[in-house]
C-alpha cells in the first residue's frame, strides 16, 4: 500500500517509511520476545518441581481467591488466566477433582457456571504461595534492582493494551 492510500476504513495508521530501530531498541525487542516465551515456562517449571502445580493451576486458584465471594464465571475466569473458555474447562475439572473448586450453576443465569474456590483450594494456594513468591523474585525482581518499578509496570501496562 503506497503512503497516500488509505484502508477502506479511512485511515491508515502506518507511517510511510518507518524507522528502523536502534540498536539499543531492537536489544530490547529481542530480549522481550525471549522474555514472553521464557518465562511462564521458567515459573511453571518451579511450581512443578517444587509444588507438583502448574502455573496454570496457581492462576485460577489465585484469581478465584481475589474475586468477591471466592467466585467468577467460567468464562470471566478464562479471559484473567488468559486461556480458551475450552482449556478453562479442562483446568476447573482438574481442579474440582482435586476438591479446589466447585463449579455450579449462576445465580443470575442459570445456564451459565461459576468457579468457587473451595477452603481445600485457598489452602493449596497459600502452600503454593511462598514457592511462587521465590519464582517471581529469582526470575524478575532480581534483576530488577536498579530500575524504577512504577515506570516499568506503566510502561508495560502500556504496551498490553490492545
Amino acid at each position: 500500500m503506497s503512503a497516500t492510500s488509505r484502508s477502506s476504513s479511512g485511515a491508515d495508521d502506518r507511517p510511510a517509511d518507518p524507522l528502523p530501530l536502534s540498536t539499543d531498541e531492537e536489544a530490547v525487542m529481542r530480549a522481550l520476545g525471549r522474555l514472553i516465551l521464557v518465562l511462564p515456562r521458567v515459573m511453571d517449571a518451579d511450581l512443578e518441581r517444587h509444588q507438583r502445580m502448574s502455573l496454570s493451576e496457581y492462576s485460577a486458584l489465585r484469581q478465584l481467591s481475589e474475586a468477591p465471594g471466592q467466585r467468577m464465571r467460567m468464562s470471566e475466569l478464562a479471559a484473567a488466566c488468559d486461556m480458551s473458555l475450552s482449556g478453562m474447562t479442562r483446568l476447573a475439572g482438574k481442579l474440582e477433582s482435586l476438591g479446589y473448586l466447585d463449579r455450579i450453576r449462576c445465580e443470575r443465569d442459570a445456564r451459565g457456571l461459576e468457579a468457587v474456590l473451595t477452603d481445600a483450594g485457598l489452602t493449596r494456594l497459600r502452600q503454593a504461595w511462598p514457592s511462587h513468591l521465590a519464582s517471581v523474585r529469582r526470575h524478575i525482581f532480581d534483576h530488577l534492582s536498579e530500575i524504577d518499578l512504577n515506570q516499568l509496570a506503566a510502561a508495560l501496562n502500556a504496551m498490553a493494551r490492545p
